[in-house]
């Protein structure tokens, strides 16, 4: 499956790049395939390993934060795999050209 998440400390000022950093840590460190994007972090793997690291990344944000907003999106296609990329190079032959992906 894939999902895109981001994970937005409340209350925290206008830059939240050490809370991003510090989720990206632990993203990196799970051996799930994953790109960063400016607006969140898109993950790919099993369902229940890619549920359990956003878990894990909202409370390592939690922990010092009073509140904390995560939001998620989800294509859960059963037996796909290597969607990162392939998503991207089929829109690419659909258009004929490679995009700034």
């Amino acid at each position: 499956m894939l999902a895109e998440f981001s994970i937005t400390p409340i209350g925290k000022g206008t830059s939240v790049s050490r809370y991003v950093a510090r989720c990206l840590d632990i993203v990196d460190r799970s051996g799930l395939d994953y790109r960063l994007n400016p607006m969140g972090t898109v993950v790919e793997g099993p369902f229940d390993d890619v549920l359990a690291l956003i878990a894990k990344c909202h409370k390592a944000v939690a922990r010092d934060c009073a509140r904390v907003s995560t939001i998620i999106k989800i294509d859960d296609r059963k037996g796909a795999r290597g969607q990162l990329e392939a998503k991207v190079r089929r829109v690419e032959a659909a258009l004929g050209r490679r995009l700034r992906a």
